[in-house]
């Protein structure tokens, strides 16, 4: 399989470099586009259509490929991946329930390969703002998959505007639903991890009041007041949810205790005045205990690409691309580090390589288990034999 990576301010540029490559003798089957929404991404679709190249993408919030990162832009990678080895799946929940939809996707994948991996692209906000439960989506899914099934990929940005992220195929689109490139893993090979580095900070305390992704009470004192008043910050008349994700959930995000497994990373993304609560990107358990954390020191980035050098050693494996999911709040916390990190990624496996900042992760966790994350940089290098 050869790979390519292509970008563009506009769809127009993406026209002129898709040409180009297809002059060059190259012809991709598959595209997985990550775009701003201040882009037109059904132009961008029409121009793959056309071509007659399958398309898996999502709006993002930041997006790069190898040596180039940019916000409000496009990044694709083309793939001439053949089209026995993969299938795309799109379910658009409506008013479905989660696990209606997830089952829905599973059966469907198994129905295409006996052993099907997922690189999933999921909406986290939709435009009345209710949020995908990404961690909930994975359980549906290992309930019918098993425990052992593969899942990369990431949750749509929307710019940090959080005013509706999507998902898309090249015939379908939609703000709340998920979308998966499933490949057969008798043919394909994966090798990824899901890395944080954020580390927990003071005592354990317990959510003693929440209801889904709102947490009322921490420690039976009021979450908003308790949290702004650990880490020394207040909430001022000007502030607004954005503001407060961007400048202080990114940054120490809840680290929440599960039994014989990593801690759950969780960003409050903003806030209730009147109920002193705190909302969180995801549902947490009334009685889960948790910790607050720092941002990981100048060695994560050395932590990380270290740890892929080990696994592609181990592994002695090899790659045709490499897509990078890595959490929004890694760009605003490491600044220029985030996109060294990726850089970083690109050099090791030495694959044409595109991804985004996204709102949420799945991968491979440092346990060996695929789940959802939060705050990783979430990578996955794909070689077909």
């Amino acid at each position: 399989m050869h790979a390519k990576p292509i970008k563009g301010s506009s769809f127009k540029q993406i026209q002129k470099e898709l040409e180009l490559c297809l002059v060059s003798g190259f012809k991709p089957t598959l595209a997985i586009v990550f775009i701003s929404i201040k882009q037109n991404r059904n132009a961008v679709v029409d121009i793959l259509r056309q071509k007659n190249i399958d398309v898996i993408g999502a709006t993002s919030s930041g997006e790069f490929i190898n040596g180039h990162q940019s916000e409000g832009e496009i990044a694709i990678l083309l793939l001439d991946m053949d089209r026995e080895n993969y299938s795309i799946l799109f379910e658009e929940i409506g008013n479905r329930s989660l696990e209606e939809s997830t089952s829905r996707m599973v059966h469907d994948a198994f129905l295409k390969f006996e052993k099907p991996a997922f690189v999933l692209i999921t909406s986290l906000i939709r435009s009345d703002g209710h949020l995908l439960d990404g961690e909930g989506m994975v359980k549906f899914i290992e309930k019918l998959a098993g425990p052992d099934i593969t899942m990369f990929g990431g949750m749509a940005g929307d710019d940090l505007s959080f005013s509706g992220t999507w998902i898309f195929t090249k015939d379908k689109s939609t703000d709340y639903g998920v979308a998966a490139l499933v490949l057969d893993e008798s043919k394909i090979e994966l090798y990824g991890l899901a890395f944080s580095g954020w580390k927990p900070m003071g005592v354990s305390r317990t959510a003693t009041k929440s209801e889904g992704n709102l947490i009322f009470t921490i420690d039976d004192r009021p979450a908003l007041e308790m949290y702004l008043h650990y880490l020394g910050h207040e909430v001022s008349s000007t502030d607004d949810q954005i503001d407060f994700f961007d400048k202080v959930g990114v940054h120490y995000p809840f680290q929440i205790e599960r039994k014989n497994r990593e801690p759950k990373m969780c960003n409050p993304i903003g806030y209730d005045r009147e109920k002193q609560a705190l909302i969180c990107e995801s549902d947490v358990l009334q009685g889960s205990r948790l910790r607050f954390s720092t941002p990981p020191d100048f060695d994560i980035i050395e932590t990380v690409i270290s740890k892929a050098d080990e696994l592609k050693k181990d592994q002695q494996a090899e790659a045709d691309a490499l897509l990078i999911f890595s959490c929004a709040g890694r760009l605003s916390a490491l600044g220029p580090m985030a996109q060294e990190e990726n850089e970083g990624l690109h050099k090791v496996w030495n694959a044409p390589m595109a991804g985004f900042y996204t709102y949420g992760e799945y991968g491979k966790g440092l346990n060996g288990k695929h789940e959802f994350h939060s705050t990783t940089c979430s990578w996955v290098a794909i070689k077909e034999r």
